[in-house]
């Protein structure tokens, strides 16, 4: 019975932002635990290389900041018959400056991305899995959902927004047969993070600060992200689950 609980076979499973880095490696271990996977982002090109990388994958392209865009291409797709059972919000970008001098536009780029794009995208795929009694939403928090960092002050505003929209996600959307919940990455090697992976400084604060001693493996990710598109968390809504070495746990 238990290895049933986490099988995706026959689950079709859309995750956006997954050409490269953490949604790239959501989609593999998606794959890996049976579901047919859609990955998504702006750029075709990128798309169609990450997608010869997981055997079966389809592509489905448009920027998840745009919000009749989104709803087009989902109910487009929709409608052609392929129904989205699981849904990976994971699309989002880092900006660092220091809070005084943190500019107008990269700010607003920030809402747009990081957080305008979770509920464009979790609306339009919403409204179908409402209408068939079930469905599976997990949106990518961070660290900064609880903590944060200096330099990243609006990036830790959109992740604090990420942690409450899945509350707020769950709240109106359990009665419908819905499952929203959120990964919490903590310090992963990621292009995102590339600067800080690089920076000799930072990789020993980190090594320090984290329980676990070191930066995590993407790969990591892919059972959480297993677990909450499986039957097996039937009964979990609204949670926000931290996968980051115990960062969050110790001061």
């Amino acid at each position: 019975m238990g290895h049933r609980l986490f099988d995706l076979t026959g689950r079709r499973a859309l995750i956006t932002g997954s050409s490269q880095g953490i949604g790239f490696a959501l989609a593999q271990g998606l794959a890996e635990a049976g579901a047919q996977v859609v990955l998504n982002g702006r750029d075709a090109g990128k798309l169609a290389a990450a997608a010869v990388r997981i055997a079966g994958a389809e592509t489905l392209a448009f920027n998840a900041t745009d919000h009749e865009g989104v709803r087009a291409a989902v109910d487009a797709f929709e409608a052609s018959g392929k129904v989205i059972d699981i849904l990976v919000n994971n699309a989002g970008m880092q900006h660092r400056a220091p809070l005084e001098e943190f500019p107008a536009e990269a700010f607003e780029r920030l809402l747009q991305t990081n957080i305008a794009s979770v509920f464009h995208v979790g609306q339009a795929v919403a409204r179908h899995m409402i209408a068939r009694g079930r469905g599976k939403i997990i949106n990518i928090a961070s660290v900064q959902t609880a903590l944060a960092r200096p330099g990243i002050a609006p990036y830790t505003a959109t992740k604090g927004a990420v942690g409450n929209l899945t509350k707020g996600m769950a709240t109106d959307w359990a009665k419908h047969g819905l499952q929203c919940n959120a990964i919490a990455p903590g310090y992963f090697d990621t292009p995102l993070n590339a600067a800080l992976v690089a920076d000799p400084a930072f990789s020993a604060w980190l090594e320090k600060r984290t329980p676990a001693g070191r930066w995590g493996k993407v790969e990591e990710l892919q059972g959480a992200c297993v677990f909450l598109s499986s039957d097996a968390s039937s009964f979990v809504n609204g949670h926000i689950l931290y996968v980051d070495g115990g960062i969050t746990a110790s001061l």
